[in-house]
C-alpha cells in the first residue's frame, strides 16, 4: 500500500540530484527565480519595500540632476569670463547682480548633494530592515517546511545537502534584494543620462555597449562556474561543519580528548578544505585573467570616445559645458553599464542559488492527512492491528520488517524484545505514523491508520525513543516539550516529574524547574546519562496520550533504577495501551504480553513464563542474560 517514492523520485530523476545548470540558456533560465523572489520581499513588508522603491527611484534622477546643474555652472562661469566682470571685491559682485545666477546655481547643487546623501542614508537603512525582516520571515518558512516533511527526507543524504544549501541562502539572499533594487535604479539612471547623451552624440552609446559586452558575457560564465562548485562541494561542506562541530563541543570534548581525536579531526577538516580552496581559486584566478582583459577592452573604448568628444570641442561642435558634461556622462554611462551588466550576471548567478532555496520548498511530504479524516478515537475499543506490513527503507535491499502480524489490544502493556537491528524502532515508526508500510496496513479500531488526522493521531501517541533529545532549555520546558501548548501548566510539570522520578533530580538543581540544562549557555547546568533520561520519561507522562510507548530509554539507568521506573509507570498507566522496548527482561517480563522480532519478522508471542517455557530464542536471551548475574 506504501506508494513511497524510493530513491528520491520525488527530487526528480532518480537517487541524486539533478546537476546544477551550465549552458547559457539554463543559467538564464535560473532567472525564473526571481519573481517569486521578489513576491516573498512584497509579502514581506508592503510598507518598507515602497519605500525603497521610491526612494530609488527619486535618488536615481540625482546625478544627471546634479551633472547638468554642473554644466550649467561652467557655462555660467565661462560666459562671465567673457563678459568680464568688473574686479572688485566680492561684496561688490554680490550686490551688482552678476553673480546671482552662478549663486543661485551652486545653491542648487548644494541642496541636489545634500539630498543624495540623505536619500542615500534612508535607502541603506529601509533595505537594511527588510533584508533583515526578509531573513527572519523565510526562516521561519524554512522551519515550517521542514516540520512538514516525512522523516524519511531527514534521513536522505540529498536532501540534507538541498536542505544545508537552502540554509544558506536564507541568510545569504538579503543582499539580493539590494542589488535588485539598486539595478532598478541604476536603469532609471542610465535612461537619463541616455537620453542627454542622445541629444548630442546617440553613437557613444552603441560604441560603449558593444565595448561592455565581452566584460558581461566573462561574469556572467564565471559566475556560473563558482555556483557549480559551491553546489558540488556541497557534502564537503556539511562534513566540514560537522569536524568544526565535533573538534569544538563541549559536548564531545570528554571523548574526544580522551581518544586523542584532536590531530585527525584537525587533519581531516585540513584536507578538506584545502581542497575546497584549491577549486575555488581555479575560478578566482580564471576570473581575475579574464576580467582583466575585459575590463581594458572597454577602457579602450571610453577613451575613445573620450577623444572624440574633446576633439569636437575643440572644433567648436561643443561648449566646455558640454565637454563636461559629455565627458562625465559617458564616464557614469559606462560605470553603470558596466555595473548593470555585471550585476545583471550576478543576479544570474544568484538565481542559482535561489534555486536551492525554492526547490526545497517545492519539495512535498508523502504522509498526509486525508481530506476528511477520522478523529482519534476515544477511548480505543480495539487497538491497533498490524495486517501483513513491510517496510523497507530508501535504497536499501534488506526488509527492516516484514509480514508483520498481530494485534495491540486497547489497554494492554505490550513489550518488545529482539537483538538490535530485528526492527523494534521500526516497528514503533509505522505505529506512530513516521512511515508508511510499503506492504499491507496498519488498523486502529477496524479503520486504516491512513485515515485519521496526522496531527491527532500524533497528539495521541508519547514516544520516547533511545536517542531522545537534550534540549538546552530549562527544567520545565524539557519536560513540557511532552505537550508544548501546556507549557504554562507547572502543576502539569510536576506531576510529570514525580510520575518519572525526574523531580529528584530536579530537587538537586540550583534553581530547580528554572535551571537551564546543559552546558551550551551561561549558567547551563549538565545532567548525568540516567538524569537525563529521567527528565525525557517525564515528557511521556507529559503528554498523557491514550498510547505510550518507551524505546529503551533507559538504557542509561542501573537495573534496580529502571526496574522503578517501570513498575511505577505500570502502576500509573493503567488502563492506558503502552508499548516498552528493553533489553532488560526484569523490564520486559512486567508486560502483559511478550513479541520476540528477529530479522524484521515475528518469532514468539507469548508471556514471559510462556515464552520461558517454549525454549525458543527468548528463553535463550533470557538465560543469557540471567547467566551474567549469578
Amino acid at each position: 500500500m506504501g506508494g513511497r517514492t524510493h530513491g528520491g523520485g520525488r527530487r526528480g530523476g532518480g537517487p541524486h540530484e539533478p546537476p546544477p545548470p551550465q549552458s547559457l540558456r539554463e543559467r538564464f533560465a535560473a532567472l525564473r527565480n526571481v519573481p517569486p523572489f521578489l513576491a516573498s520581499i512584497w509579502q514581506t513588508s508592503r510598507s518598507l519595500t515602497l519605500a525603497s522603491v521610491a526612494l530609488r527611484l527619486l535618488r536615481a534622477l540625482l546625478p544627471v540632476a546634479t551633472l547638468y546643474v554642473g554644466k550649467l555652472i561652467v557655462d555660467e562661469v565661462v560666459r562671465l569670463v567673457r563678459v568680464g566682470v568688473p574686479h572688485g571685491d566680492l561684496s561688490a559682485w554680490l550686490h551688482g547682480g552678476e553673480l546671482a545666477h552662478l549663486a543661485l546655481l551652486l545653491g542648487l547643487e548644494f541642496a541636489l548633494a545634500v539630498l543624495a546623501d540623505l536619500l542615500g542614508r534612508v535607502v541603506a537603512m529601509v533595505d537594511s530592515l527588510l533584508g533583515e525582516l526578509y531573513a527572519n520571515t523565510t526562516s521561519i518558512r524554512l522551519m515550517e517546511h521542514a516540520a512538514s516533511l516525512d522523516l524519511e527526507d531527514f534521513e536522505d543524504a540529498d536532501l540534507q545537502d538541498q536542505l544545508d544549501r537552502a540554509r544558506r541562502q536564507v541568510a545569504g539572499r538579503g543582499s539580493l534584494l539590494s542589488q535588485l533594487l539598486q539595478q532598478a535604479q541604476d536603469i532609471v539612471t542610465l535612461l537619463s543620462f541616455a537620453v542627454g547623451l542622445a541629444v548630442y552624440a546617440p553613437w557613444l552609446i552603441a560604441l560603449l555597449a558593444v565595448a561592455l559586452v565581452p566584460a558581461f558575457l566573462g561574469e556572467f560564465h564565471f559566475n556560473a562556474q563558482s555556483y557549480a562548485v559551491n553546489y558540488q562541494w556541497t557534502p564537503e561542506r556539511r562534513e566540514l561543519d560537522y569536524l568544526r562541530m565535533v573538534g569544538a563541543s563541549a559536548s564531545n570534548a570528554k571523548e574526544v580528548k580522551s581518544f586523542g581525536l584532536n590531530p585527525f579531526l584537525i587533519d581531516r577538516y585540513r584536507v578538506l578544505s584545502q581542497a575546497m580552496y584549491r577549486a575555488n581559486r581555479v575560478i578566482a584566478l580564471r576570473r581575475a585573467g579574464w576580467g582583466g582583459l575585459f575590463t581594458t577592452i572597454g577602457t579602450i573604448g571610453y577613451y575613445a570616445a573620450y577623444a572624440i568628444i574633446a576633439w569636437r570641442t575643440v572644433r567648436g561642435d561643443f561648449s566646455i559645458g558640454d565637454l563636461t558634461f559629455l565627458s562625465t556622462s559617458f564616464r557614469r554611462l559606462r560605470t553603470l553599464m558596466e555595473t548593470l551588466l555585471v550585476g545583471f550576471s550576478q543576479v544570474a548567478g544568484q538565481a542559482l542559488y535561489l534555486d536551492d532555496l525554492f526547490s526545497f520548498f517545492r519539495i512535498q511530504p508523502e504522509i498526509l492527512s486525508p481530506p476528511n479524516p477520522r478523529p482519534f478515537p476515544r477511548p480505543m475499543r480495539e487497538g491497533f492491528v498490524f495486517e501483513d506490513v513491510g517496510f523497507r527503507y530508501p535504497d536499501a535491499e534488506r526488509w527492516a520488517v516484514r509480514h508483520l502480524n498481530f494485534t495491540l489490544r486497547a489497554g494492554e502493556v505490550l513489550a518488545l524484545v529482539g537483538e538490535n537491528g530485528a526492527g523494534k524502532t521500526t516497528l514503533v515508526k509505522l505505529l506512530s505514523r513516521l512511515y508508511d508500510p510499503d506492504e499491507g496496513r496498519i488498523l486502529l479500531d477496524g479503520h486504516p491508520l491512513t485515515e485519521y488526522d496526522l496531527e491527532d493521531l500524533r497528539l495521541n501517541i508519547g514516544v520516547i525513543f533511545q536517542d531522545f533529545v537534550r534540549y538546552y532549555f530549562n527544567a520545565a520546558d524539557n519536560i513540557a516539550v511532552g505537550r508544548i501548548e501546556a507549557r504554562e501548566d507547572r502543576a502539569r510539570i510536576a506531576d510529570a516529574a514525580r510520575r518519572s522520578m525526574a523531580d529528584e533530580v530536579i530537587a538537586r538543581l540550583p534553581k530547580g524547574y528554572a535551571q537551564m540544562l546543559g552546558k551550551l549557555f551561561k549558567g547551563g547546568v549538565d545532567l548525568s546519562g540516567g538524569e537525563w533520561q529521567k527528565i525525557a520519561i517525564a515528557r511521556a507522562y507529559m503528554r498523557d496520550a491514550p498510547l505510550l510507548v518507551l524505546d529503551e530509554p533507559t538504557a542509561a539507568l542501573d537495573a534496580r533504577s529502571e526496574y522503578e521506573v517501570f513498575q511505577r509507570f505500570k502502576e500509573l498507566s493503567a488502563g492506558k495501551t503502552a508499548v516498552i522496548i528493553s533489553h532488560r527482561f526484569s523490564t520486559v517480563r512486567m508486560a502483559d504480553r511478550i513479541i520476540v522480532l528477529q530479522h524484521g519478522a515475528i518469532e514468539e508471542v507469548g508471556t514471559h513464563e510462556q515464552l520461558v517455557a517454549a525454549g525458543g530464542h527468548y528463553a535463550e536471551l533470557f538465560e543469557l542474560q540471567a547467566a551474567g548475574y549469578r
